[in-house]
């Protein structure tokens, strides 16, 4: 239902309606800050502004049948990778299959979480390669399935499955590498879904 809501809304938006844009990115704006928050802390506020701008100029570019949200996370992809690459020498080099945000030098959030799997999961997914890191927050936080991820990363779904995979692997190694006490890392791991729900509702506060 949803999805058929936001179909209307870009329809009327493509045809000149503005409050119709307006309702779309109120809908998604705690998604899109979100986003951006958990990979660029205090910066966030400034990316969600040139992915909306994006969207903005890009809004007839939409095509026919694809989902607003697809399309919106799509941008917001782009513009967080672009911000990465921008003060770097080596911007045609990096592999964000191999970079996390943490590597990058991205600013630390200024979430303290209430418990401690949640600021551990926090740290393990910044630690984590970013591409890694971005497929499962839409996958935990988001509740997209692998073929709408796809859709965003313009990647074959089996590529993204496989990524799903991986980034359930690294993120478990992560958390036993970083946490203070075994229990911890199991816990955290344990119940993914349950603290990865519990820090997005935590990062929504901030």
């Amino acid at each position: 239902m949803a999805s058929a809501d936001d179909q209307a809304l870009l329809t009327s938006w493509q045809a000149g309606d503005e409050a119709a844009g307006a309702e779309l990115f109120r809908r998604y704006y705690p998604s899109i800050l979100r986003f951006f928050r958990s990979k660029v802390g205090p910066q966030a506020p400034d990316l969600v502004q040139r992915c909306f701008l994006g969207c903005l100029e890009a809004r007839s570019r939409v095509r026919e049948g694809a989902q607003f949200r697809s399309f919106l996370f799509g941008v917001a992809r782009n513009v967080l990778l672009m911000h990465f690459r921008g003060s770097r020498r080596d911007r045609e080099h990096l592999d964000f299959t191999q970079r996390s945000a943490e590597d990058l030098g991205a600013s630390p959030t200024s979430l303290i979480a209430r418990e401690e799997e949640a600021n551990l999961l926090l740290q393990a997914l910044r630690s984590i390669p970013l591409e890694y890191q971005i497929v499962l927050e839409l996958y935990y936080w988001e509740g997209l399935n692998a073929r709408e991820i796809a859709d965003i990363d313009d990647t074959p779904e089996p590529t993204i499955r496989t990524r799903l995979r991986r980034a359930k692997l690294r993120l478990e190694e992560r958390l036993t590498s970083l946490a203070a006490a075994p229990p911890l890392a199991r816990e955290t791991a344990t119940n993914l879904e349950q603290w990865a729900r519990r820090l997005r509702d935590q990062l929504d506060r901030v």
